[in-house]
């Protein structure tokens, strides 16, 4: 068996950030191992040509340019040349018509009747009443938006997104969400155009000749031998964290789902309950062919006729690529596809009402066991690949001050 520093499960962007960061830091190259099922590292954000050109098989990931820091790190494998810039333009399908997101900056692109709708539901939402927040997330959409965006676009939207009563969502991740305030929202209608903070990806980058998986890929590429693929994780020792019973190390970082663990290892009975708590959702990822004549990047379909809830039109950010793709709850996905369907059983963590403690019971857990958590699955967090990558590297900076992991 060989000894390791470090042992990295998972080459998504935590993975391999954690990896090359640890590196950056004076960790020996032959100190790190990183171990990934699948034969290219890149996890979620992975490409597969498909159809003549790049198709992102773990649904729509972009890079936000907001970070300096992770454009200067993901710069060293894929240089800022071989990225396109894009301002950013994502639409939302409602009342027979396509309105920019986020809606509630935009009514003013409906009706002044639909406008005036909206606006006397918003002037009767609790938030603007002065009510306290509700702490279950449906009761919040209808005291933050009112009862006609509740009705109409953000529960249905939800529902087709998790498969499930969307009060059982907590209120604590919605940061993520734009924030705009009834008087931002008066004053667009006022003047025909949007106010309020913008959502994440407002201006984004993305390669002129690959998919987004490209970058992830060289970063994997980048390793060498410290990257193992194709290698799935039967079972982990917790006694001497060793891998496969073949790799030990002194510490495991963890980017795999923690609902996996038990299938490894011995987990403690407490431990297992939380784990049991924790839910994720399976998305299919489905290719048409047809190019829409639609400058969108993307397109949100909160109706639940339809199955699917967001359509990436690729023709409008990828080179020569024709076409678009629709992401899917597989839970609501058509039994047989059309055409080319990549499935991911771990797309999206939700955000339930119990989530918070139960990752923090096994987090701690684990770092008892010389185990970190990190990323989208070791944080049990919908987290963006960038916000991955910075948070990978703040974790390493911060243990190369201090020798201790947060």
């Amino acid at each position: 068996m060989k000894h390791y520093q470090y042992i990295v499960l998972g080459a998504g962007p935590s993975g391999l950030t954690y990896a090359h960061s640890l590196i950056d830091n004076g960790v020996p190259r032959d100190q790190i191992l990183v171990i990934e099922k699948e034969a290219i590292a890149g996890g979620l954000c992975r490409s597969q040509d498909v159809d003549g050109a790049p198709l992102d098989i773990g649904g729509g990931h972009f890079l936000d340019v907001r970070r300096k820091e992770v454009l200067e790190f993901l710069f060293r494998f894929m240089p800022e040349e071989e990225w396109n810039l894009f301002q950013r333009v994502s639409r939302i399908r409602l009342r027979g018509q396509e309105i920019d997101h986020p809606l509630e900056a935009n009514l003013w692109q409906f009706s002044k009747e639909d406008q005036v709708d909206y606006l006397e539901s918003i002037a009767q939402a609790g938030c603007v009443r002065g009510e306290p927040m509700p702490t279950a997330f449906a009761d919040w959409v209808v005291w933050k938006f009112g009862s006609r965006i509740a009705e109409e676009y953000m529960l249905p939207y939800n529902r087709k997104i998790w498969s499930m009563d969307p009060n059982r969502l907590g209120t604590y991740w919605l940061y993520k969400l734009p924030d705009v305030s009834f008087r931002e929202t008066l004053r667009s209608c006022l003047e025909g155009r949007p106010f309020g903070a913008l959502p994440a990806h407002g201006t984004f980058l993305y390669p002129k000749a690959y998919g987004y998986g490209e970058v992830w890929r060289r970063m994997g590429e980048a390793l060498g031998q410290s990257l193992v693929s194709s290698c799935q994780v039967e079972t982990i020792d917790l006694a001497t964290r060793s891998v496969n019973g073949q790799w030990s190390a002194d510490t495991i970082v963890n980017t795999i789902p923690w609902t996996l663990w038990p299938k490894f290892t011995a987990v403690p009975i407490e431990i297992q309950k939380h784990i049991e708590q924790l839910h994720n959702v399976a998305i299919d990822v489905d290719y048409v062919p047809e190019t829409l004549d639609n400058p969108s990047h993307w397109i949100y379909e909160p109706d639940e006729a339809m199955p699917h809830h967001r359509l990436l039109l690729r023709s409008n950010f990828t080179a020569g690529g024709k076409g678009y793709w629709t992401e899917t709850n597989a839970a609501r996905s058509p039994a047989q596809a059309a055409g080319f369907r990549h499935r991911n059983e771990f797309a999206y963590p939700v955000n339930t009402l119990e989530k918070p403690q139960a990752v923090e019971a096994i987090t701690a857990w684990a770092r008892t066991q010389g185990i970190v958590g990190a990323g989208r699955w070791g944080r049990w967090e919908h987290m963006n690949s960038d916000v991955a990558v910075a948070e990978a590297l703040a974790a390493v900076s911060r243990h190369a001050a201090t020798g201790a992991w947060a």
